[in-house]
């Protein structure tokens, strides 16, 4: 493989770091640092390698099949009566939950920017909006991702020479890496849940199934892929390691008043440029805001391309193939639904709250049912063939996977339904975790099982 097509290999896989690196990443990484320091990185180890191994099997797939992920569950499902029923939980899940999360995207990239300058955020809503079209103008979906991939490598920059800037313990970051521990605490269970939710996110396989170059080999998109995910996983680390330095230094009795006096969701922002320009000098809070902004608006490029790329490879067929082209009206229309529905509420300078938890439902549905279908097509000779089926390792580890994306699914759907009642359930998170984990292990073992003797019918019909 010569240079130049691993560093454009590297560029083109880095939208999937650049849609699963956005506000809700900064957010949730900074806040486990703040509470945590490095007791919760193992679950950003984590969430990276099921990361890559959930888009190298999508990738693979669509190499070898010729087919994205959505037109191979598509295909999967086409002679079946709950085929319709399944393609609209998948579409009403991405394009909604892409929507609901495009003005968080927004105003994400906004609040890195209201770190640098002192300017009134509609002026950046509007800049991002532009900045956004000019992108999507360039009508090419492998352009855009490269484009994103170089956003991907500017914001990695900026979050990791802030993060060594506050020269963090590097036991303690070997520690935390290998070392699954949960600690005490309310919430901390649901934060672990959070670090590994914000980074396998059910969107990102279509986005990256969907804009592959299918003539581009196994070798090359390993290589890329590879690189990109872990660059991607060691900016979410980095982010952490900025977080964890506002607590580190200080004693338990100490950490654990400034926690219970901080309310990080309203006050997060200002104590991170406070705590930066302190500890390092301004020119930090510079660098981490432009990380921000990058992270922000990589997210909302990324976010309305992943929907129209779903929405393309579930309901583009022979008669309308050419209206779904990237250049034409179907796919352009659904990304400026999504793009417009962020821009509305950005400059409202709201979050669409009722929008967000019905997509967390939804999401919280999703992402294990995704996993499912490629656990699925992977191993069904008739759409990846005989001799490309999944290995036996490959399937025990993407099932590992599984059993944790419906653990996370479950926890997201109590959740959603808990906010909507008015409940809240951190206060009473282990009672909801452990049956949680114990039903999603069994559900997981017993789809393995099914998948294996579908699999051994279907390849003894063809001998």
């Amino acid at each position: 493989m010569t240079l130049r097509k691993r560093i454009l290999s590297i560029l083109f896989w880095s939208v999937v770091s650049a849609a699963f690196i956005g506000p809700g990443t900064v957010t949730t990484a900074t806040k486990a640092g703040v509470f945590y320091n490095f007791q919760l990185l193992w679950a950003l180890v984590f969430s990276t390698f099921a990361t890559l191994l959930l888009q190298e099997a999508s990738a693979r797939l669509t190499i070898r099949s010729q087919l994205n992920l959505g037109e191979a569950i598509s295909k999967k499902f086409e002679n079946t009566s709950g085929r319709t029923l399944i393609l609209f939980i998948i579409i009403i899940a991405i394009v909604l939950g892409c929507a609901a999360y495009e003005a968080g995207n927004i105003l994400g990239a906004v609040a890195g920017l209201v770190l640098i300058f002192d300017i009134p955020y509609y002026y950046f809503v509007a800049g991002i909006g532009l900045l956004a079209t000019l992108v999507f103008a360039l009508n090419s979906v492998h352009t855009i991702a490269k484009v994103m991939g170089f956003v991907v490598f500017l914001m990695g920059i900026s979050f990791f020479f802030t993060s060594v800037s506050l020269h963090p313990d590097w036991g303690e970051v070997l520690k935390g890496s290998v070392v699954p521990i949960i600690p005490e605490g309310t919430g901390s269970t649901l934060l672990v849940l959070g670090l590994v939710g914000t980074t396998v996110i059910p969107y990102d396989l279509f986005l990256g199934s969907g804009a592959l170059d299918k003539k581009q080999t196994i070798n090359e998109m390993r290589f890329g892929l590879a690189f990109a995910v872990i660059l991607g996983g060691i900016i979410s680390m980095s982010i952490m390691g900025v977080g964890n330095a506002v607590t580190a230094e200080m004693s338990e009795p100490e950490k654990a008043h400034f926690i219970s006096n901080l309310n990080f969701d309203n006050d997060g922002y200002s104590l991170l440029k406070n705590f930066l320009q302190h500890k390092i000098g301004t020119y930090a809070v510079y660098i981490f805001g432009f990380g921000m902004f990058a992270a922000g608006f990589s997210s909302a490029v990324t976010s309305p391309l992943a929907s129209a790329i779903t929405a393309r490879s579930l309901f583009s067929n022979k008669q309308n193939e050419k209206k779904w082209h990237p250049k034409k009206l179907y796919f352009k229309l659904v990304i400026a639904g999504v793009v417009i529905t962020g821009l509305t509420f950005g400059f409202l300078n709201i979050k669409p709250i009722p929008a967000i938890i019905i997509a967390q439902a939804f999401n919280g549905l999703i992402l294990p049912l995704i996993a499912v279908f490629l656990i699925s097509v992977v191993n069904d000779p008739d759409i990846i063939g005989e001799k490309h089926l999944n290995g036996f390792l490959s399937n025990i580890l993407m099932s590992i996977v599984l059993w944790v994306t419906m653990i996370l699914g479950f926890t997201n759907i109590s959740k959603s339904i808990a906010k909507t009642i008015g409940y809240n359930l951190e206060a009473n998170d282990t009672n909801l975790i452990i049956p949680v984990i114990i039903i999603s292990f069994i559900l997981s073992f017993i789809f393995l099982f099914v998948i294996y003797k579908r699999r051994f019918k279907l390849v003894t019909q063809r001998l």
